[in-house]
């Protein structure tokens, strides 16, 4: 039997951390990227240089691979139900694609399901806004339904003629209640196309300026039960939607429960502690999924994992860097992206993995910190190796 070829749509890096899974799996890949520099081109043989909002790229691309999947939600949503029409496997289909293109769509679904959304409304008038207004107050948050992300597309509104004058820009706009929220909580999951399911530990995050910048797994003090309703609120969607591949669900937690706030349905951020800390890595488990291969467990290797994104700062070297952070800190993980380098842009990101938070956590963030070139001081003062010796797990490599 030849193994299948997949095509990922998208060259960015979540397609290039693909790649080292399918190599290992011994599945063919191939990428259609927007540049010939993008950071999946750097890794990958096999890639196109093309226009993914143009048919009929898309299409020849499609013809040469088995399996289509996605480093993004961007392609138009007309051109995947075409390639689907068309006999090709797209996976996640654009049925279920499009509630994570659409914002609106997917409050409306989330309501339909009985899941617990923010109070939302679909703005397409002053009136509308003056109306939202009237129900939840300001300030309150407005936001584009198609193609944000990092934080783009997203304002906090205080008052009508702010709202009104974006509006007229865009044309149509979601309005969101300002939650209070006590912290910001992740999980995720792998579905195949035969409906097996497997769900990662619920994960605490931190945004920085809209962009995620740590997470931590699992979520500190997470009650069981509250672990358990998410899990089962992902699982709901999942099969509601017949996701296939992986899906981030990113929710704010309240004294009163959760509230959900966004999907993706691919690889995503708050899963990157998976390539470490986790049996099977979102990007093997997304491979998996999509070929509809048996599913890997998604079980933590260690009693604590986090993420922290290294951002970009003011200078551009990066390298000279993390030679001291592996030499500071043997077990920490280091994952670049080949991208250059601008302030607030996602370049990498670290891992580390041990038995207790507070030190897991403080090595993480030193060790981004030092190679973006940003000031450690305000985090907690990084553990001496004495500290690090004392808790061994902490600096031996699981795999």
């Amino acid at each position: 039997m030849t193994f299948p070829r997949i095509g990922v749509i998208g060259g960015g890096q979540l397609a290039r951390m693909l790649a080292p899974a399918a190599e290992a799996l011994g599945i063919r890949f191939s990428v259609l990227a927007e540049t010939a520099d993008a950071p999946a081109t750097q890794v990958i043989s096999e890639v196109t240089v093309g226009d993914y909002t143009d048919f009929a790229t898309l299409k020849a691309f499609a013809e040469t691979v088995d399996v289509v999947t996605f480093d993004h939600e961007h392609v138009p949503p007309e051109h995947l139900r075409a390639l689907a029409e068309a006999g090709h496997a797209i996976r996640p289909g654009p049925q279920a694609l499009i509630f994570a293109q659409d914002k609106i769509l997917m409050r409306r679904r989330m309501d339909d399901l009985g899941l617990p959304n923010p109070a939302w409304a679909e703005i397409t008038s002053r009136s509308d806004i003056e109306g939202f207004a009237e129900r939840v107050g300001y300030p309150f948050i407005l936001k584009t339904p198609r193609g944000g992300y990092d934080g783009k597309g997203v304002r906090v509104i205080d008052d009508v003629d702010e709202a009104a004058a974006w509006l007229d820009e865009v044309g149509q706009l979601l309005a969101e209640e300002k939650v209070d929220f006590t912290r910001e909580l992740a999980v995720m999951v792998g579905r195949s196309p035969m409906g097996q399911t497997a769900v990662w530990p619920v994960v605490e995050t931190w945004q920085q300026d809209g962009v995620c910048k740590e997470a931590i797994a699992p979520a500190p003090g997470l009650a069981a039960e509250k672990a358990t309703e998410i899990t089962e609120a992902i699982l709901k969607v999942a099969g509601a939607l017949e996701v296939t591949g992986v899906m981030a669900m990113e929710l704010f937690e309240t004294p009163e429960g959760f509230l959900i706030n966004e999907f993706a349905m691919r690889p995503h951020n708050t899963g990157h502690w998976t390539q470490d800390g986790a049996v099977t890595s979102q990007f093997e488990q997304h491979l998996r999924a999509v070929l509809d291969l048996p599913l890997g467990s998604p079980a933590a290797r260690e009693d604590v994992s986090a993420m922290v994104n290294v951002l970009g700062a003011e200078h551009e070297d990066l390298y000279h860097p993390y030679l001291h952070v592996m030499a500071h800190d043997p077990a920490v993980k280091v994952h670049l992206y080949g991208k250059g380098v601008r302030p607030g842009r996602k370049v990498g990101h670290v891992n580390a993995y041990g038995q207790d938070v507070d030190l897991v956590l403080a090595r993480a963030r030193h060790a981004a910190d030092y190679i973006a070139g940003v000031d450690p001081d305000p985090h907690p003062k990084l553990p001496s190796p004495a500290d690090l010796d004392a808790n061994a797990n902490s600096a031996t490599d699981p795999a």
